[in-house]
C-alpha cells in the first residue's frame, strides 16, 4: 500500500511549517520543557509523551470533559482522551466526587474496602463473567492471566496476533516474519527469546490458528476483539466466535483484552456480540482515568484456580502488586461503572463517532484518496488503505508516519488533539457536535493542503 509521492512531499513541508508554528505559539511550554529536562529525559515523566512529534512537549494546565487547556492558555478539543485512559472525558464528575470522598477516608490498606462486593456485582452484571480481580494496569492484568493460564493447563506457550498490543507484557512482543514468529526488534533489554514461548498468527486467519493449536502446547490465546494499536483491523464476521470455539476444542484458554475495544458499547465487544471468553481484561478507562484495571474469569476457571492453589508451594506467586485493588481505585471504579459508563452515554458517543467517521470519509472521497475510515463504537480511525484491513501485516503496510505526523500537527495547531500513535479518535460523553464539526472541517483543510489545493 503506497502513499502518492506528491502527498508525502507536501507532508514534509507541512510538518516543517507546523513545527515552526507550534514553537511560536507555545513559549511557556518551551520554558517548562527546558526546566523539566533537568531531571526528566526529554522533559517528560514518561517517554511516550514525546510521541506527539512537536519540537518540545505540550504542557497541560487543565483537562476537563473533552477540553484540554495548555500552559499557554490554548484550549483543545480532545479526541485522544489519554489514548482511552480518559475515554469518558477528563475527570468525570461522579468519579472526581468519589475520589475526593474516598481520599478523606483512606487510599490503600492492602485490605478490601466496603465497596468490594458492589464493584464485583457491577463487573459481573456488565461483562458477564462471575469472578474478578483488580490490578493497577492492563499490563498487570494480562500478565496475571498468562501466568494463570500456564498454571491451569500445564502448557508453556501463548498465542497472540501479529500486530497486537497488550501493554508491557513481554509474552506479546512477537511478530510474524513470513510464517515464522520472531521477537519484536524494538524491545529493550530482553535476555531470552520470547519467540520460544509465544507464537504469532495472522489476525482473521482461523486456519493458521488451528495449525498452531494442533501442537497441543498453547495455554492461552490472548487477543483484542479488534487490532487497535496499529492501523485498526476489525474482525471478520464470526471470527472471534470461531476463535473461542477452536481454543476450547484444543484445550486452550482464551482471553479478550478489551482495554481499547470497550468503545464498542457498555459491555464492550464481548457483550455486544454475546461472546464467552475464559478471561476478560479491561484496563485504563474502567476507573475513569485513575490507574486501575480488572480481569474477569469463568466459574470453571475459578474452580481450577482453587485446585492449583491447594497444591502450590507457599511463596509469592508472581501475580499482584501492593497497590492493586486499593480503596481509592475501587471507589473510582464503582462511580465509573455505575454513573459514567451508562447506556445513555454510549448512545451519545457512538452516534457522534458515526458522524465523525462519515465526515472524515466524505473529506477523503471528495479528494479521491485511496483511504478508508473505520469505526468501532465510540472509536473512529483514518486508515491509509483503499479497503478495510484484514491483518497486522496489512496494517503495518498501511501506516505512513510522515503523513500522519503532518495531519496531527496541523490539527494540534488548530486546537484539536488526536492520538499521536496513529489516526485514532475517540468521542466521549462530553464531546459536543461542534467539536466533531470542527475536527471534520480542520481535517478537510489538512487534506486540501496535502492534495495541493491550499497553501502551506
Amino acid at each position: 500500500m503506497s502513499m502518492p509521492p506528491e502527498i508525502r512531499q507536501r507532508a514534509g513541508a507541512l510538518i516543517a511549517a507546523e513545527r515552526t508554528r507550534f514553537a511560536e505559539r507555545h513559549p511557556r511550554s518551551r520554558q517548562m520543557a527546558a526546566e523539566a529536562g533537568a531531571h526528566f529525559p526529554g522533559g517528560v515523566p514518561l517517554h511516550w509523551m514525546l510521541d506527539w512529534e512537536t519540537p518540545f512537549p505540550l504542557f497541560v494546565r487543565e483537562a476537563k470533559g473533552s477540553t484540554v487547556t495548555d500552559v499557554d492558555g490554548h484550549a483543545y478539543s480532545d479526541f485522544c482522551l489519554g489514548d482511552t485512559g480518559a475515554m469518558f472525558g477528563h475527570s468525570p464528575a461522579p468519579v472526581a466526587k468519589a475520589i475526593a470522598e474516598q481520599a478523606a477516608r483512606g487510599l490503600t490498606a492492602m485490605l478490601p474496602s466496603d465497596l468490594t462486593a458492589q464493584v464485583g456485582a457491577l463487573l459481573a452484571a456488565r461483562f458477564g463473567l462471575p469472578f474478578w480481580q483488580v490490578t493497577a494496569t492492563a499490563s498487570d492484568a494480562n500478565r496475571a492471566v498468562v501466568r494463570w493460564a500456564r498454571a491451569l493447563t500445564n502448557r508453556p506457550k501463548i498465542l497472540v496476533f501479529d500486530g497486537c498490543y497488550h501493554g508491557q507484557i513481554e509474552d506479546a512482543f512477537v511478530k510474524l516474519d513470513g510464517e515464522t514468529t520472531k521477537m519484536k526488534p524494538g524491545l529493550l533489554g530482553q535476555v531470552t527469546d520470547i519467540a520460544a514461548t509465544s507464537v504469532a498468527a495472522p489476525f482473521n486467519d482461523l486456519d493458521a490458528v488451528e495449525k498452531l493449536l494442533a501442537a497441543g502446547d498453547v495455554a492461552l490465546i490472548l487477543t483484542e476483539p479488534a487490532l487497535t494499536n496499529t492501523a485498526m483491523v476489525l474482525p471478520k464476521p464470526g471470527f472471534i466466535e470461531d476463535l473461542i470455539a477452536a481454543a476450547h476444542r484444543h484445550g486452550t484458554l482464551l482471553c479478550l483484552d478489551e482495554t481499547h475495544t470497550v468503545s464498542t458499547g457498555p459491555g464492550g465487544f464481548t457483550r455486544a456480540h454475546g461472546l464467552a471468553p475464559d478471561f476478560f481484561v479491561l484496563g485504563k478507562p474502567v476507573a475513569g482515568g485513575l490507574p486501575a484495571a480488572v480481569f474477569g474469569f469463568t466459574a470453571k476457571v475459578e474452580a481450577d484456580m482453587r485446585r492449583v492453589l491447594e497444591t502450590r508451594t507457599p511463596g509469592y506467586s508472581g501475580i499482584g502488586t501492593t497497590l492493586s485493588g486499593n480503596m481509592l481505585a475501587l471507589a473510582a471504579m464503582r462511580a465509573c461503572l455505575e454513573e459514567v459508563m451508562t447506556p445513555e452515554n454510549y448512545i451519545h458517543m457512538t452516534a457522534l463517532a458515526a458522524r465523525l467517521a462519515e465526515g472524515m470519509r466524505a473529506a477523503v472521497l471528495r479528494r479521491k484518496l485511496p483511504w478508508t475510515v473505520t469505526q468501532l463504537g465510540a472509536r473512529a480511525e483514518l486508515v491509509f488503505s483503499e479497503r478495510p484491513l484484514e491483518n497486522g501485516a496489512e496494517a503495518a503496510a498501511a501506516i505512513d508516519h510522515e503523513v500522519e505526523r503532518a495531519i496531527h500537527l496541523f490539527l494540534l495547531n488548530r486546537n484539536v488533539l488526536v492520538t499521536p500513535f496513529h489516526n485514532m479518535t475517540l468521542v466521549a460523553p462530553t464531546t459536543a457536535e461542534a467539536d466533531v464539526e470542527n475536527l471534520v472541517a480542520r481535517f478537510g483543510e489538512a487534506l486540501s493542503i496535502l492534495c495541493g489545493e491550499g497553501e502551506i
